[in-house]
């Protein structure tokens, strides 16, 4: 009997204090479900983006100028403005992602309700930004003709501000709960900057017109496409940080499994089809050959941005769900602004390679940030990750405990206000 109840003790002693939540799922259950989580954002990613898409476009058929100044107010309202809010904003796919995932509900509007205040206030001095685009533009060295235009236009985005950080507090409010549909409806951070920098830099080299809205053409074309990835990216994120706040590491592990899988597929099929609409794509901005015939040319550059677009998406979806954004900007600056913009001013000023060389620097930057991310995920221990969602969930309760307490306090003491 003593025996017996030794080799029950024993086989306690050796049983895991934690048990995973869930059984590992299948790779086909998996895909359906980031499928069923990017289809949704993908499409609320090109509706938005499809309004300022739409704007360059009927400006570059009223004229050159019109397309060159369109493009820099865009490109400069972009790296002043809306990146500034989409990075601030991102910080809720971790705290929201894995309070979710550790069923703290409760702190899912408050992190969401503190991030809508803080990008409210933040959009205020962005808006003096743009209030004076033209004249920054000017003191940068810009063409002051395309300076003046791209002023006018910059005013007219001040509004969309208010309304971006708004959208993306609701945007990352929902998607961490895995209610993505309503986007759709509702449509109906440093690395906006460096690719947007590259248009700024096209306004200094020869012929700033042809250069500067071939950029942007560029640009929109890229971040159109971006918009596909993007989806995967953020499904990625909410997968991982909801299975890590879950305490399920093996789902997190096979989560960025699938979705690797899945961006590299996107990615060629993307690749494949930009290349085949080369020669037609530009007539959807301008009427010019000149410009139609550059666009063809780059096509094939930006074929291959597609393709390793999709890559870094997904690492920096997972690396998001971690919550490893600190890390994960480390590495975006030193990849765009010590190598990507160093490498554009090389090849387009340097090598005279033009517009061309501008976009050979950014991937450049791509091909060093995907590179880090790689080795950077290679070395998790997806075990040693739960440490992190336990102390953020802590963390979570104690402020809501703190502030709870407050409140009574207040409500004890100075009822007389409430009279």
């Amino acid at each position: 009997m003593s025996g017996g109840g030794g080799e029950v003790e024993a086989a306690a002693e050796a049983a895991p204090l934690l048990v995973p939540h869930d059984p590992q799922p299948a790779v086909g259950a998996e895909v359906r479900r980031q499928v069923g989580l990017a289809a949704p954002l993908v499409a609320c990613s090109l509706l938005q983006y499809s309004l300022q898409v739409v704007s360059v476009m009927f400006a570059g058929h009223l004229g050159e100028l019109s397309l060159s100044g369109a493009s820099v107010a865009s490109s400069f309202a972009n790296v002043t403005g809306f990146s500034v809010l989409l990075g601030m904003g991102s910080a809720l796919d971790t705290f929201c992602g894995q309070s979710y995932g550790a069923k703290q509900y409760d702190m899912l509007g408050t992190h969401a309700q503190r991030a809508i205040f803080v990008l409210m206030l933040m959009g205020v001095p962005l808006a003096f930004v743009l209030a004076f685009a033209g004249q920054i533009l000017i003191a940068l060295g810009q063409n002051p003709e395309i300076s003046s235009e791209a002023g006018l236009y910059a005013v007219w985005l001040i509004p969309g501000l208010f309304a971006y950080g708004l959208l993306q507090c609701l945007t990352k409010f929902l998607q961490t709960q895995n209610i993505v549909h309503p986007l759709v409806v509702c449509s109906g951070a440093t690395l906006y900057w460096a690719f947007e920098m590259v248009v700024l830099l096209a306004g200094f080299l020869p012929n700033p017109k042809l250069e500067t809205s071939i950029l942007s053409i560029s640009l929109n074309t890229m971040w159109m496409v971006y918009t596909i990835p993007s989806g995967l990216s953020s499904a990625i994120s909410i997968r991982v940080s909801n299975e890590l706040g879950a305490r399920n590491p093996q789902a997190a592990r096979l989560s960025v499994f699938v979705s690797g899988i899945m961006c590299l597929t996107e990615g060629i099929l993307v690749a494949i089809i930009t290349v085949l609409v080369r020669d037609i794509w530009g007539y959807l901005y301008s009427n010019e050959e000149e410009v139609v015939k550059y666009v063809a040319a780059m096509m094939p550059i930006l074929a291959l941005s597609d393709f390793m677009d999709g890559i870094q998406c997904t690492l920096s979806g997972a690396a998001r769900g971690c919550g490893w954004q600190k890390v994960c900007s480390v590495i975006n600056l030193c990849s765009y602004y010590t190598i990507g913009i160093p490498s554009a001013v090389t090849f387009a000023f340097v090598l005279k390679i033009g517009g061309k060389g501008l976009w050979l620097g950014i991937i450049c930057a791509m091909t060093v940030q995907i590179l880090a991310l790689v080795v950077m995920l290679l070395r998790t221990s997806w075990n040693e990750e739960l440490n992190d969602p336990t102390v953020k969930g802590e963390e979570a309760t104690e402020i809501w405990l703190s502030e709870l307490k407050t409140a009574k306090i207040l409500e004890e003491h100075y009822w007389w206000w409430q009279k």
